[in-house]
This record gives structure tokens, sequence and C-alpha cells, in this order.
């Protein structure tokens, strides 16, 4: 899947909305991510910043919008099997290096939450815990974006830096929470403001006026995760 069409005539290549573009203000789903061209994947890095794609030719210069979500997946390994508790891989640590290496520390960096999504045992799979239903998850989540909407005018994840100290400050013990994990992990600024971005979020879905350190440390282990 190209995420940028070129469609060919007589004049000469004409740039056309590709995937990034179809996908703007909803939803662009990759799956298997490593088995993207990697040069492909590199497109991805300006638009997740700038929300818009920018294709350049000899005779113009295309401005495409490209707000869109991205959500990708993945396997651990080659093989896929990296997780399974019957130890059917047989990657080595070197083939897994280079198949996790296909996906770049700056595309990475620009992706919020890393979750791991190991298999379930079969006690896991017989239980019928309860969990929230669609109409509950819904209510969270349309009270969490009404409360962003009248505090900031905006989401959350288009706060700037001036105003992520405004609308979503820490406490002492948060900040030093924070400070620490930026050491640990090694957080870009990129990095630093998308998790508080995230946790500002988790808070919102708490129905918590401010930041918690469960916030800020549940925001912290989605970076933690990372390849």
């Amino acid at each position: 899947m190209p995420l940028l069409s070129i469609a060919v005539n007589d004049r000469g290549s004409h740039p056309k909305p590709g995937e990034i573009t179809l996908a703007h203000l909803g939803v662009l789903f990759l799956d298997e991510l490593p088995e993207f061209d990697r040069k492909v994947l590199e497109v991805l890095r300006q638009p997740l910043e700038s929300k818009e794609i920018v294709i350049s030719r000899a005779s113009r210069q295309m401005t495409y919008p490209a707000n869109f979500q991205l959500i990708a997946a993945m396997n651990p390994c080659p093989c896929g099997y990296a997780f399974n508790q019957d130890q059917r891989c047989q990657c080595s640590t070197e083939a897994i290096k280079r198949y996790q290496n296909r996906i770049s520390g700056p595309l990475l960096d620009r992706i919020d939450l890393h979750i791991d999504v190991p298999p379930l045992t079969v006690h896991e799979l017989q239980e019928h815990a309860p969990a929230e239903n669609s109409d509950q998850v819904r209510h969270r989540v349309t009270q969490a974006y009404e409360q962003q909407i009248q505090r900031q005018n905006c989401l959350n994840h288009a706060l700037n830096p001036q105003q992520l100290e405004q609308f979503a400050g820490l406490n002492e013990q948060t900040k030093k929470m924070l400070e620490l994990a930026q050491q640990r992990l090694n957080l870009s600024a990129r990095a630093y403001h998308r998790v508080l971005r995230v946790a500002r979020t988790i808070a919102d879905l708490a129905n918590s006026v401010e930041i918690q350190t469960g916030h800020l440390s549940e925001a912290l282990s989605y970076r933690q995760q990372s390849l």
C-alpha cells in the first residue's frame, strides 16, 4: 500500500492524494508494520507532526491534509511466536533485533502508546470477568472530550508546549517523577510533551482536575515498552 500514490499521464507525474490523506480526520491502520519499506514509513514522520503532507515536483508543489490517527501492529519477531509459552519461536536474538530495527527511533518517538499484547493463556480465555460495555466506555470518552473543549477549546493532542504548562501542569511530586523518568528513559523533548498530553488525557478519563502520580505513571509505562 503506497502512502503516496502517483498517477502518470502524458504530461508527466502528478502527485495525487495517498493513503495518509484519505485517512484525514480518521484512522490509518498499518498491519505488519516492519513489512513496509523503511523509506515509505519515514514519509509518516513529517505529517505526524504537521498534520499535512507536502509533495514537491519539478513543476509545482502540492500540500494535502493529513491529520490522521496512526495505529500500527507488528509481531515481536519474524515468526511471530516470541511471546508464546510453547517456545515455537526459533528466531535468533540478532534476527529479532534486525526485525524490530526496521522501525526507526524517530518514527517510534512520534507514536504515543507502545503496548505489548502477549497471547492469552487458556485460563484467561476461560475467564469471564465483568468489563465495561461500549455504552460505558463511550460515556467516559464523551465526558473527557467535552471537558477538554470547555477547558482549552481543543483536544489534548493539539496543545502546544506553552498550553501544556497551563492545562497540564504538574505538582512537585509528579514533576520529580517525570524528571527522573526523562533521565532514565532518555526522553526527547517531543516524547516529554507527548507523555504530558497522554497523562492529561488519562486524568480527564478519570474525571480528575489534576494529573496525579497514577496518571503520569500510566502514561510513562507506554513509553517504557518502546522497541
